[in-house]
């Protein structure tokens, strides 16, 4: 039981430390995508700049398609606006970070 019990502890000792600035625009330091760090930036920067926007895209065809047919189309414009909001703020959040990662010490 001690031994899976340090074998389980043991990785954790030698975790990586990140300091006091936050890393964006690669995987972490030290760490390839294929590791949990860099697997969760890589899936919040696909989702943020492609999954988004495209998805958006073609909520804007689904509404033309709609409207063609005769039928609502206001639920794929406020579809296709909040992918949008969230690819923009996933963006300015992003921006915020790396402004105010120069003033951290």
């Amino acid at each position: 039981m001690v031994m899976i019990l340090v074998l389980q502890v043991l990785p954790l000792l030698a975790a990586q430390n990140l300091g006091n600035a936050p890393v964006l625009n690669r995987a972490v330091q030290g760490q390839t995508a294929a590791q949990p760090e860099g697997a969760i930036l890589n899936l919040v920067n696909w989702v943020g700049n492609v999954i988004a926007p495209i998805s958006a895209a073609l909520c804007v065809v689904m509404a033309l398609v709609s409207y063609s047919q005769g039928r609502g189309v206001m639920r794929w414009l406020i579809t296709a606006a909040g992918l949008l909001a969230i690819s923009g703020l996933t963006r300015l959040i992003e921006f915020w970070i790396n402004q105010g990662s120069g003033g951290v010490q």
